[in-house]
């Protein structure tokens, strides 16, 4: 069965569809729409944008609430079932820890840095009435990039989906929503490569397991994507915002799901939970592999084929 392959870039890094049982003229034309509605929510919500609902939000932190319209109230309600399940560790509000931790510069935050960072986190003191929203304090802030991307991935899908596309696997920097339309002929599963987060230096791209994905979606987390060394220690960009500290007991954690922004959630929220994310999962009923700080794997599915006898995690698509 033929593919056909769409790539761009978006949301910071690169991204593709992989379309298949599609014709040539048809795929194109599904493609530009679900690429079109990639960029329309990096445009509505990205941080990064002076134009976007969420910076208009954080400018107004500690003076005037912000109207929001339907599809913002539904991500900020999301935000809030994830933080009440989570015990407040999934937090929107947390990203101003960036203030603090400056990954670049490969020290350690000063107690001041981090205190002043963790003076400005709080979901449970943003007023949000489903209308509106208010940041109480000046230098208090939203940001969606904890489920941004997968959000993008299955809005994606779904776009590709109502333009006829029959099978499909959406791909945004490794956060996954593959599409299966059922019909009468059989489509194989994508066949996705889960990196390994310590791979040796001679195979930088070195997997220590692959995941069988026909409709759903796939999403990890892991310490390898940011991070310093200090003293032999690793401290990684997930930052538990209870603490202001790096989270530490896994290398990294996948999760596949009915849809990418459940994943996403489900294996940022394992990860934050560190010592208790295995029984986490468990009892949220995740699909999950999971790589310790020692490099032992673990997983309860066999849709994660393991390849290699140590470590793992991180997707990346190689249909």
């Amino acid at each position: 069965m033929q593919t056909l392959l769409f790539e761009f870039r978006a949301m910071g890094g690169p991204c593709s569809f992989h379309l298949r049982g599609t014709t040539g003229s048809h795929a194109e034309l599904a493609a530009r729409k679900a690429i079109a509605e990639v960029q329309r929510i990096e445009a509505k919500f990205s941080r990064y944008l002076k134009d976007s609902v969420v910076s208009r939000i954080n400018r107004a932190a500690g003076q005037s609430a912000v109207e929001v319209d339907d599809e913002t109230r539904q991500l900020l309600m999301f935000a809030d079932q994830l933080w009440r399940q989570s015990d407040g560790l999934f937090d929107i509000t947390s990203g101003v820890l960036r203030r603090a931790w400056d990954f670049s510069a490969g020290a350690l935050p000063s107690p001041q840095q981090l205190a002043e960072a963790r003076s400005r986190i709080g979901w449970e003191r943003v007023q949000f009435d489903g209308e509106r929203v208010r940041l109480v304090e000046t230098g208090m802030e939203i940001d969606f990039g904890g489920f941004g991307k997968e959000y993008a991935a299955d809005r994606a899908a779904f776009v590709l989906r109502e333009a006829g596309v029959q099978s499909a696997l959406v791909n945004l920097g490794g956060d996954l929503h593959a599409l299966d339309v059922p019909s009468g002929e059989q489509r194989p599963p994508w066949s996705i490569d889960i990196q390994h987060p310590r791979p040796p230096a001679t195979q930088p791209l070195a997997r220590i397991a692959h995941a069988s994905l026909k409709q759903g979606g796939l999403a990890t987390s892991g310490d390898y994507e940011r991070f310093i060394e200090v003293d032999g220690r690793r401290y990684c960009h997930i930052l538990n915002p209870l603490t202001g500290w790096p989270v530490s007991v896994h290398q990294s954690i996948s999760v596949l799901a009915p849809n990418a922004t459940a994943g996403g959630a489900l294996t940022t929220i394992a990860m934050l939970k560190e010592e208790g994310a295995i029984d986490w999962l468990q009892s949220q009923g995740a699909s999950y592999l999971a790589v310790g700080r020692d490099g032992q794997v673990s997983t309860n599915t066999p849709r994660f084929h393991l390849t290699a006898p140590q470590p793992s995690t991180a997707t990346s698509p190689l249909p």
